[in-house]
């Protein structure tokens, strides 16, 4: 597993296509589909392709991609946080899931801010985020970390 940062308590790491099983959990916790999207996988192996199309490929593309976020005590996995390149916006974007039992523990401030630093060791000059206008958590997450409307 190729470690990409490491924080006091995380290290987000690149996704391999044995993560499926989590991030099939993930995408369909219903708070993931309300605010980010269903991204209709069922199946592990439906997961497994969501991941080798969508971070993996990124990560071979772009240099940079969601990353896996694990407690370093345990090597627990608690979500997906890092840099996405979409056609639809000009720059890379902040983006980020958590299992609901990891949220409000400050875990995705913590790999937010070195995400942040990333992108800038990276050349990436400008950020970009999305949520939706409820998401409250998600907004003042973003403004946290230096991001305004």
């Amino acid at each position: 597993m190729t470690e990409i940062l490491r924080t006091d308590r995380l290290r987000l790491r690149l996704v391999t296509e044995d993560d499926a099983p989590f991030y099939l959990t993930l995408v369909n916790d219903p708070a993931f589909i309300a605010h980010i999207g269903d991204r209709q996988l069922r199946t592990v192996d439906a997961a497994r392709r969501g991941l080798l199309e969508g971070p993996i490929a990124m990560q071979a593309r772009h240099g940079h991609s969601l990353y896996m976020v694990e407690r370093l005590d345990d090597g627990t996995p608690l979500g997906l946080l890092g840099l996405v390149k979409r056609d639809t916006l000009e720059y890379a974007d902040i983006g980020y899931a958590f299992l609901p039992e990891h949220r409000g523990h400050g875990y995705a401030f913590e790999a937010g801010q070195a995400v942040v630093r990333h992108a800038t060791a990276l050349g990436i000059r400008h950020l970009a985020a999305i949520t939706t206008p409820g998401n409250t958590a998600s907004i003042a997450l973003l403004q946290r970390l230096g991001l305004r409307f």
